[in-house]
């Protein structure tokens, strides 16, 4: 849920990109930060480094618009994608306001990638979360890899909700940063929609 800040005439959100271990949520969330120009975000952090891989920075985007005067700063969060760390994913979805499902291409991923959209669906309802009315977006990464399944076997797979979908190779930045303005659009428009209500 969005955060309201009078003091700094700011709205903050969270993006959180969620999906299996080495899927490339990581790479997105750097990829994204590289690419942020140094005056509009704060420090790359990282929550034990040691043994899970959680990535989290806020930036303003330029693509952005105001509302109402308000600028809208987004913290992007990636969860560790090992089951091990279910509590750590259920704590850093709290107060989240879009998704970006990062799936691994990889046809040996396949069953990873199902078990990880299945985790999302229930911490999502566990959390009072309906899966169906939040920005979603469905990234399908490594599409540069020889041995991926095809886009339409990965949508049967993991669309049931008919999300936006992305073709991706985060490696390269390829399909990141479209799909964070897809889910950030989103997000924004489901402020706007709230603040006319």
């Amino acid at each position: 849920m969005s955060v309201v800040n009078d003091e700094t005439k700011e709205i903050h959100c969270k993006i959180v990109y969620y999906g299996p271990s080495l899927g490339g949520k990581t790479t997105n969330v750097q990829w994204i930060y590289q690419q942020t120009a140094e005056e509009e975000k704060s420090k790359l952090n990282a929550l034990n480094p040691e043994t899970e891989r959680t990535l989290f920075f806020d930036f303003l985007p330029l693509f952005i618009g105001d509302i109402r005067g308000y600028k809208t700063r987004f913290h992007v969060y990636s969860v560790p994608g090992q089951v091990v760390y279910d509590a750590s994913r259920k704590l850093i979805m709290k107060n989240l306001d879009g998704v970006v499902f990062v799936a691994d291409s990889q046809k040996e991923r396949m069953e990873e990638n199902i078990e990880s959209f299945r985790n999302l669906e229930l911490n999502l309802k566990q959390q009072g979360y309906d899966i169906k009315q939040i920005p979603l977006i469905i990234q399908y990464n490594k599409r540069d890899l020889d041995n991926v399944s095809s886009v339409e076997e990965l949508r049967q797979a993991l669309n049931k909700y008919n999300a936006p979908e992305v073709e991706a190779v985060a490696s390269q930045g390829q399909g990141v940063y479209e799909s964070l303005k897809m889910v950030s659009k989103s997000i924004i428009s489901m402020l706007k929609g709230s603040q006319a209500n």
